[in-house]
């Protein structure tokens, strides 16, 4: 039987459904503290996704359960959730639109929170007031390990590159995946292209290190870390800052300083779950406040 709580959070009036349901079993990690992880880290999160069509990756049976992404806001959305209707080029379902839904304010990530959305992505562009598609404002850089490096080796590769954004006078930030790799964004406010130079930053580091790939065949991948630069296309999200991770504990794509990218020596070193991720942001603030244009 279906267990709902009536709650207000701001000015909305919210269902709350089945909170004692366990998300994630190694922990014991309920619905009821996924809403709360993410009420409490809506401040900091709130300003990385709003103004973005969101996808979101749905377990409604917990993280060994069966999951889904869903980029089309649901049916039974509220018409208070602002939408946007966009193009979808290359859909898995043919459609030509998407309706997607915007999370500007606590009360709609809270919604998405009690249908064990768990994990939120969005792409690196904003639309307007007008719902029309903004040009890039984040330039990202996803680096994946292929076994058996670990993030490790993609801490040094983001320290490469890090350095070689800084000679085209570009700042980045780094943030962990939340599972076996990290991102690394810049604030980007030279219009499109994001892609193309993303692309060929990542093949002149491959050309002078053979501890980095640029290829996405997987064959290519073992011991080597892959520079996924086709996050930039604009039909691309990445799991946004601060979002959950569907994994045995519940891990965060967690902002970090270069001091940690620097010192890392053990995978374990780059782990943070939710009450982590809380701690982490009384005590620094948002390391990723400047991360976007």
């Amino acid at each position: 039987m279906t267990r709902k709580v009536l709650v207000r959070v701001e000015d909305r009036e919210l269902v709350l459904t089945n909170l004692d349901k366990v998300l994630y079993p190694g922990t014991g990690f309920t619905k009821a503290e996924v809403v709360d992880y993410y009420t409490k880290i809506a401040d900091v999160m709130i300003p990385h996704i709003g103004h973005r069509p969101l996808t979101v990756k749905r377990f409604p049976d917990g993280v060994d359960g069966q999951s889904f992404f869903e980029k089309n806001a649901p049916a039974h959305t509220p018409d208070w959730i602002p939408t946007v209707t966009l193009p979808a080029p290359g859909s898995t379902k043919n459609r030509e639109k998407i309706e997607f839904a915007v999370v500007c304010d606590l009360p709609t990530l809270v919604y998405y929170a009690n249908l064990a959305a768990l994990e939120v992505h969005v792409p690196m562009w904003r639309v307007s007031p007008d719902g029309d598609p903004l040009p890039p404002d984040t330039l990202v850089f996803d680096l994946d390990p292929g076994a058996p490096a670990t993030i490790v080796e993609c801490c040094r590769v983001a320290m490469l590159l890090k350095e070689a954004l800084a000679s085209d006078g570009l700042d980045c930030f780094p943030k962990t995946s939340g599972k076996k790799g990290m991102q690394l964004y810049a604030p980007w406010d030279r219009g499109f292209g994001t892609s193309d130079y993303a692309k060929a930053l990542a093949r002149k580091l491959e050309s002078h290190d053979p501890g980095i790939t640029s290829v996405m065949a997987r064959k290519a991948r073992p011991g080597k870390v892959f520079i996924d630069w086709s996050q930039n296309n604009p039909a691309k999200t990445t799991v946004a800052p601060y979002s959950l991770r569907a994994d045995r504990l519940p891990t965060v794509s967690t902002p970090l300083m270069w001091k940690e990218v620097e010192e890392c020596e053990n995978p374990e070193d780059l782990v943070f779950t939710a009450s982590d991720v809380l701690g982490r942001v009384a005590e620094h603030g948002d390391l990723f406040a400047d991360a976007h244009a």
